[in-house]
């Protein structure tokens, strides 16, 4: 399975729409180890974009800080599971943490 974390200087960046690159980190859903991680460049941010290229980069979960109800709504139609209300940490540590059970998340970061 395959998790995406966008990223900004080397954490979750709050906003997923505005972030410099995702973390792309694939996971053995049977032990729960991180085992492997690359990092992408998304391509230009616009309504639809991202949830169809991270659906090709074979995501199936997203952790975001923050995001609005309609790319919720598309990352949904593309089979891709969101997490909001992520921490400001390194992917790795937030993977770790949603793999364990252990993410705590707060309110959506993003107002539209």
């Amino acid at each position: 399975m395959t998790i995406a974390i966008p990223v900004v200087e080397g954490k979750l960046c709050m906003h997923f729409g505005h972030c410099e690159q995702f973390a792309l980190i694939e996971v053995d859903e049977t032990t729960k180890k991180v085992t492997s991680r690359q990092m992408r460049t998304p391509p230009p941010h616009a309504p639809g974009v991202l949830p169809r290229w991270l659906h090709e980069q074979g995501v199936r979960v997203i952790i975001a800080g923050g995001m609005g109800h309609r790319a919720q709504a598309l990352f949904a139609e593309n089979g891709i599971t969101v997490v909001v209300g992520a921490p400001a940490e390194p992917p790795e540590t937030l993977v770790e943490r949603h793999l364990e059970g252990r993410l705590v998340t707060g309110p959506n970061v993003c107002d539209h």
